[in-house]
């Protein structure tokens, strides 16, 4: 065995071991011993959802409520009531919120798209649908009823938003505040099939004006917000398990045009068929497959600057097929922004012509995650698809901790690229974990070359409770690691961060909370033999109407082909909402930056982002973005390039389920325009009807020969599309 495989298997063995032996410890979290189960009200009568407690089933379902606050301090009472109700028949869950609130006219609550809520008051659930701390539902309602639903597991940072359940609700703003009543389709969720059913669940809600999130059960402020480990059990019985049954049949139809010797050209018309389906081989594991699938975005990807970049750009991932159970594929011991970013990053998988996707649980302590895709490559390359399996194992220990692990791959002819290995985190005490990784990576290049093997390690120590939120890691890549389904910014480093966040909360109803950023890198770059280093210093000042902002500088050295340069600046971070009609935010970062060029060199600069968005009313939205970046040389101050891309969005919400938008980007540094004008009905996920249309223009003209720089704009491109897709459900 060669030395690399050696050191990875020791390292798998020291994991397990070390899992293990915390695996039958007695609960870390005895100071907060879970309450009684909450039992909801058996109905035969389901709720009408109207936004209206006149039902029945509200007269005579328990009630909770003693929310308390969690953001920006924890366990004050919240100013303003509310109570919530729960039930359930055979078929659904049932819930209904009474949000008190003093000043209705002061309630910020949009009609907008699904999962565009996040500025607006809400309510949400918390749902542990297995009640294993593994992992929860979040679904999230705004007071007009205007839905948003993520998955978490793991850290909070690790929410996952564009997933989209089919679930129910509605929303009514009146004298008292507001009311929402939610059903929720037992056959939505994944559950353990068992007698009495288990659940844990957190009820939550946002103030936004006040900058104020509470729940019920109240949070611990000695274990900070950990959702996953404070859940109040949910016990109901008799329930009807289903046997899932989705086809999701979609049509599309697209024509494009191109320009060609100055002209604008039309290419021959596509329309297709797609078929998904879904198949539940348990009430916890389903199967997903899809066949001949559109997987063309319906929105372009904001703009973001792609010039003198060291890695790649990270864009998220927007097709519903692998947005489903995204969150099954974080890993221990990572964290964003880490050079190992993503051990499954879907969008490496581009053209997908057949794809299959398993997710749930195979026992009540063993998870399962599986994809497998065949991607189409573009036309003139020596291989015309490639093969992508990936497999992600968990298995539950006690509270939230689990063992697991992975495999990756990525097959295209003789070349290919694998990555396995193994993950965990235990908690150790309330308020703290510690994770690990190791992953070895074999590479085979196509050209009859050796295959590289390489290792990706990581060690991690999180804690989180109302004073102190405490970081510590080490993290080692080799030079040789690689992977072509993850994103991967960096390799062949050695790394050791350290970050504290201490919370101060003066008594004063301005300053709600004082948050000193405390930050140390130390990177030692293999290939060259140097250190760097990232050590910085911020303050956070919390306020009223949702609003924050940042001051700090930095020391930063950063080695780049041999060399070693400074990124040493400042930087200002601020959001607010400035009224309930008026929110903004702005980042400035100046200071040193570096060319990245085969021969680099040291340089000045600054990057800004700022946004505002504009309310005039429930329905319209209009919203402006700008993203800045420039250069100048050190060596005799001379600008090199300057890039600015500005992006506006005005959509028009003429109910929860029809609306219209134009997107218009200007990119200075490319001299392009965008615009993007899109149509969406959408009943439920799934049945969905768009209709869109865009361009592309240019400063360019042709001159018979060849197109030349121009202050004018030509249209290079354009583009329509129509696609409908029906779910159906037994």
């Amino acid at each position: 065995m060669k030395p690399i495989a050696r050191r990875v298997e020791k390292f798998i063995f020291a994991g397990i071991v070390f899992a293990a032996l915390f695996a039958g410890r007695p609960s870390s979290l005895a100071a907060t011993e879970k309450l009684p189960p909450l039992t909801p009200y058996r109905t035969e009568t389901p709720p009408v959802l109207d936004g209206v407690l006149d039902d029945a089933v509200w007269k005579s379902a328990p009630s909770e409520t003693g929310f308390k606050t969690w953001t920006p301090d924890f366990g004050k009472d919240m100013r303003e009531k509310t109570v919530v109700y729960y039930a359930y028949d055979r078929e659904n869950l049932y819930f209904a919120f009474r949000c008190h609130d003093g000043e209705p006219s002061k309630i910020k609550a949009t009609l907008a798209a699904r999962d565009t809520i996040h500025r607006d008051d809400w309510v949400c659930l918390n749902l542990d649908s297995f009640d294993d701390a593994q992992s929860l539902y979040a679904f999230y309602v705004n007071p007009l009823g205007i839905q948003g639903d993520s998955r978490l597991e793991g850290a909070l940072e690790n929410e996952d938003y564009p997933v989209d359940v089919v679930w129910y609700s509605a929303g009514k703003i009146d004298a008292e505040g507001y009311v929402v009543e939610i059903k929720i389709p037992f056959k939505s969720i994944r559950y353990r099939r068992k007698e009495p059913v288990a659940m844990g669940i957190i009820f939550e809600r946002r103030v936004s004006r006040q900058s104020e999130q509470g729940t019920y059960p109240p949070l611990d402020p000695a274990l900070g917000p950990n959702f996953l480990t404070q859940m109040r059990p949910l016990r109901f019985t008799d329930i009807r398990h289903y046997t899932l049954f989705e086809a999701l049949p979609a049509a599309t139809y697209g024509r494009r045009s191109e320009l060609a010797d100055g002209e604008l050209r039309a290419q021959k018309a596509a329309a297709d068929l797609s078929l998904t389906a879904k198949i539940g081989l348990s009430s916890q594991l389903i199967l997903d497959g899809t066949l001949n699938p559109d997987f063309s975005q319906i929105e372009s990807d904001a703009g973001q600057v792609d010039f003198n970049l060291r890695h790649a750009l990270f864009f998220p991932e927007k097709r519903p097929f692998f947005l489903e159970g995204r969150e099954k594929f974080t890993f221990a011991a990572s964290q964003s922004g880490d050079p190992l970013d993503a051990a499954v990053h879907t969008r490496t998988i581009v053209n997908p012509i057949l794809a299959f996707k398993l997710n749930g649980k195979i026992a009540a302590k063993d998870g399962l995650a599986a994809i497998y895709a065949l991607d189409k490559l573009p036309a003139g390359g020596p291989n015309d698809s490639a093969h992508f399996t990936i497999v992600r194992y968990k298995h539950a220990l006690t509270e939230d901790s689990f063992w697991g692990a992975f495999m990756t791959g990525r097959f295209e002819g003789p070349h290919y690229n694998a990555v396995a290995g193994a993950d965990g985190q235990i908690r150790l005490t309330p308020a703290s974990i510690v994770g690990y990784h190791v992953f070895t990576s074999f590479t085979k290049p196509g050209d009859g070359t050796s295959a590289a093997e390489g290792t990706a390690l990581g060690l991690q120590f999180d804690s989180m409770s109302r004073n102190l939120i405490l970081h510590v890691s080490v993290k080692d890549l080799s030079k040789d690691f690689a992977t072509e389904t993850g994103y991967l910014t960096r390799n062949g480093i050695a790394r050791v961060k350290f970050g504290a966040i201490p919370m101060i909360y003066p008594k004063s109803k301005f300053l709600l909370r004082i948050d000193p950023l405390v930050h140390a890198i130390q990177i030692r770059d293999k290939a060259s033999g140097l250190w760097e280093t990232f050590d910085s210093l911020d303050l956070r000042l919390m306020f009223p109407r949702n609003t924050a902002l940042v001051l700090g500088g930095r020391y930063v050295t950063e080695v780049y082909n041999g060399k070693r340069f400074g990124r040493s600046g400042f930087r200002l971070v601020a959001s607010s909402l400035i009224t309930k009609k008026i929110s903004a935010s702005v980042s400035f970062v100046t200071g040193q930056k570096i060319r990245y060029l085969a021969d680099p060199y040291q340089g000045r600069g600054s990057d800004a982002s700022a946004s505002l968005s504009y309310f005039p009313s429930e329905k319209l939205n209009f919203a402006l973005s700008l993203a800045y970046s420039d250069f100048a040389r050190a060596a005799d101050g001379v600008r090199e390039y300057d890039y600015t891309i500005v992006r506006s969005v005005t959509a028009y919400q003429v109910s929860k389920y029809l609306f219209f938008r134009g997107i218009g980007e200007y990119n200075s540094f490319r001299k392009r325009l965008l615009t993007d004008f899109l149509a969406s009905f959408t009943s439920i996920p799934g049945t969905v009807v768009y209709l869109g249309y865009g361009s592309a223009f240019e400063k360019i003209a042709w001159s018979g020969e060849a197109y030349l720089p121009s202050d004018r704009f030509l249209e290079s491109r354009r583009g329509f599309f129509f696609k409908a897709s029906y779910l159906w459900r037994l």
